[in-house]
């Protein structure tokens, strides 16, 4: 009997490589990624040794912009060169990360600043050393790739975990999905790290105002109680120090729909510090200020003072710590807060207290006092800082 012979293998078919569509942020990112590699190419050319001057992002390089209300990134630069040993290792990962990007941009691709990190991450070969040690090295540098390119995370194509929650009588366009934030039941519609108007479209709105609160904690109650119904607002949480996300979001909220916007933080120095970011933008990131700060944005509470106007009880201080009242005169000194007398006297009256308040005290009055007693008042009575 003849043997059969085996069925000829046939290759998988492949299909051809998509082409990627680039937008007119994808060219002019990509001019500026090679840009920046052909600075190389033309210094060893010369024979000279590559370097790049990276913006300071600090405090000593930060001004107050008193027209515009924001804080702005000075002139001042760092120096960056390869043949330096102390700056080496940070100088290649800045041309890592810039690699990096470009390869997402170029597959018309996205990641996490995460997933660039592990995208990045390997040991350097005839070394045991590793391009990056953890997350904490590579983040900074995408920052310094941003500022020294004048880009934006985004048009790097890298986000960042998304923050914070948004519900309230407001419809959106998610990426094409439109989506009603009134009817997103208790989990409110998730602040993704993206929502720039080419991602997020506002369709229809009609509230009166934003109401932002520090924590989701915080957050639930008041989604809880339909306070955003009741008062026709959309209430909005950062999960403590709010993202990048959420703090462009309060700033097209503000810019584009006109909506007011109060904040509710809690009486120490870091709810300070984040209503500063929130209104002035942040030191760290100030070129990114005209973007995402709230000049406008009114705290509401939790102020110094609620401690005796709330009758509150002994029991919910938490004391001040050598570390909290450094930070606090550290912000009254800041340039967009020193010349506030109101907010001299808040400041100075925590101080004076000797302790701090979270918002979640007010519920030692009530469970529900934050939502239908607190707040309203303080909107009736427009009592806020500014």
């Amino acid at each position: 009997m003849a043997k059969k012979k085996a069925p000829k293998k046939v290759a998988p078919k492949t299909d051809a490589k998509e082409k990627v569509e680039l937008t007119k942020k994808d060219v002019n990112t990509l001019n500026q990624l090679v840009g920046l590699a052909d600075s190389v190419v033309a210094a060893a050319g010369r024979v000279r040794d590559p370097k790049m001057d990276i913006p300071t992002r600090s405090l000593s390089n930060v001004r107050y912009n008193k027209t515009q209300r924001i804080i702005e990134m000075g002139k001042n630069t760092t120096g960056r060169q390869l043949f330096n040993l102390n700056q080496a290792k940070s100088y290649m990962q800045t041309m890592l990360v810039g690699s990096g990007c470009k390869r997402l941009i170029d597959e018309g691709k996205s990641t996490s600043i995460r997933g660039l990190y592990y995208l990045l991450k390997h040991t350097i070969a005839g070394t045991k050393e590793e391009t990056f040690a953890d997350q904490a090295e590579s983040d900074p540098i995408i920052e310094d790739v941003e500022v020294l390119l004048n880009v934006l995370r985004e048009e790097l194509h890298l986000y960042a975990q998304k923050k914070g929650d948004m519900v309230g009588p407001l419809v959106l366009r998610d990426k094409g999905d439109e989506i009603d934030c009134s009817r997103m039941g208790s989990g409110g519609y998730g602040i993704p790290s993206i929502v720039e108007p080419d991602t997020i479209e506002f369709v229809k709105c009609e509230a009166d105002f934003v109401l932002h609160v520090e924590k989701g904690t915080v957050w639930q109650r008041f989604n809880e109680d339909k306070f955003w119904k009741k008062h026709n607002c959309i209430l909005t949480h950062g999960g403590g120090q709010p993202s990048r996300g959420v703090r462009r979001l309060l700033s097209r909220l503000n810019n584009e729909l006109n909506l007011p916007i109060y904040c509710v933080l809690d009486n120490d120095p870091w709810g300070y510090y984040i209503y500063s970011v929130i209104k002035q933008g942040s030191i760290n990131l100030a070129y990114e200020s005209k973007r995402m700060a709230v000049p406008d944005a009114k705290f509401i509470g939790l102020r110094s003072i609620d401690y005796e106007r709330c009758n509150l009880s002994p029991s919910v201080q938490i004391a001040l710590n050598d570390s909290d009242r450094k930070r606090a005169k550290q912000i009254a000194s800041y340039p967009w807060f020193e010349h506030k007398k109101n907010w001299q006297k808040e400041i100075q009256k925590m101080l004076d207290n000797g302790f701090k308040l979270e918002v979640e005290a007010l519920i030692s009055q009530g469970v529900s006092y934050v939502t239908e007693e607190y707040v309203p008042a303080r909107l009736a009575e427009r009592s806020w800082l500014d």
